[in-house]
């Protein structure tokens, strides 16, 4: 699939991992369309390795690797930018900032653009991207090999790039949250870039939303007990609610009903 997933496509994957499994009849019947239609967009959605065909429907696809970029930009959205105008409240004009790769910290930065005179460093060109649009943000962003399919830069230059600052904030997502609050990726070098962000950050926020909890990412580095604040959209499973409370980390969740400005976001061409 060269283009994003539309918005009922993405409500598809959505409802495919919520229940485990669909039949196409029972896509067609709660979309309103007509079977043939879901098959194009089930078809679409396999290719881009969201989901798995099953006999007679499909079933979320095994995460051996992340979801591309352009298709997690249209899941669960407007979770999380109701994340990303809650951590935009906590940080004040003039901050310093690291940003790390995903959707997440991506709409973080769009949710600040009101702000002024941020100084941001990230490898991730989509925040890169976005941030610039502010004529009065400074904005570093570390070079190297490009992730084509991520837009992002990992490696040991990226290590070294957030070793080389201290700021006041730390913005980062995770592939996954384990039972045990252990933090996981699908990458040894995104986990690396992360350790170096939360050890020079004087706060540290973490952004995931609630399918982050008990999701499959093989590697793992850091615990959710290690954060200053954590911002998600809803309470967290009872086990890693109790390690938040216990170790000091602020919970930040959406009030039920709350309404948020919208923010801008920059298209891609």
């Amino acid at each position: 699939m060269q283009k994003r997933p539309t918005e009922r496509q993405a409500s598809i994957v959505e409802l495919v991992r919520a229940d485990g499994f669909k039949t196409i009849e029972q896509l067609a019947e709660r979309f309103q369309v007509t079977p043939q239609t879901i098959r194009r967009d089930v078809n679409a959605l396999c290719d881009e390795g969201l989901l798995r065909r099953r006999h007679g429907g499909v079933e979320p696809a095994l995460e051996h690797e992340n979801i591309a970029y352009r298709a997690r930009k249209v899941l669960h959205v407007n979770e999380k930018r109701k994340i990303a105008a809650l951590v935009a409240r906590a940080i004040p004009d003039g901050a310093s900032l690291f940003f790390s790769i995903g959707t997440t910290p991506e709409l973080v930065a769009s949710a600040l653009l009101q702000h002024r005179g941020l100084r941001i460093f990230t490898n991730n060109l989509n925040v890169a991207y976005v941030a610039a649009t502010n004529d009065s943000f400074d904005v570093t962003l570390i070079g190297g090999r490009l992730r084509n399919r991520d837009r992002d830069v990992l490696g040991p230059e990226v290590e070294a790039f957030f070793n080389s600052y201290k700021v006041d904030y730390g913005i980062f997502g995770v592939g996954g949250i384990d039972a045990d609050g252990s933090l996981l990726d699908f990458d040894e070098q995104e986990v690396r870039a992360r350790s170096a962000i939360l050890t020079n950050s004087r706060q540290t926020y973490l952004v995931a939303d609630h399918t982050k909890f008990g999701r499959n990412a093989v590697v793992r580095g850091g615990s959710v007990t290690q954060v200053t604040a954590f911002f998600t959209d809803c309470a967290p499973p009872a086990a890693i609610a109790q390690m938040i409370e216990k170790n000091g980390v602020a919970l930040h969740i959406p009030e039920p009903n709350a309404e948020f400005p919208t923010f801008f976001v920059p298209e891609e061409d």
